[in-house]
């Protein structure tokens, strides 16, 4: 079986989503559809989901410069995914230490 739900992401905007309109952002496996995606997370925190919408973030190419030479790789393709709770629900993503 595969893990649908890889991690949260943490960023500036997706703490402001999760604020003010009550969405999540999770980084998934690329092959979850909505459906499954659905019911991992109302598995994992025990809340109800409203809705869920996905986009899949293409790979890109990244150089670095160092002393001795242009390094050149690419970072992987992932899929996001938006996840709506119902009014009045919230994820507890960091667990206990914000509390402390």
């Amino acid at each position: 079986m595969k893990q649908i739900l890889i991690k949260p992401v943490v960023s500036e905007k997706s703490e402001r989503g999760s604020n003010k309109n009550n969405v999540y952002t999770f980084i998934v496996d690329k092959s979850a559809n909505k459906i499954e995606i659905k019911k991992a997370v109302e598995a994992m925190y025990a809340t109800n989901v409203v809705g869920v919408n996905t986009a899949v973030m293409p790979a890109k190419l990244k150089t670095r410069n160092t002393k001795t030479a242009i390094l050149k790789g690419r970072v992987s393709a992932y899929k996001k995914a938006f996840v709506t709770l119902a009014a009045g629900e919230e994820l507890d993503i960091y667990g206990s230490a914000e509390n402390e």
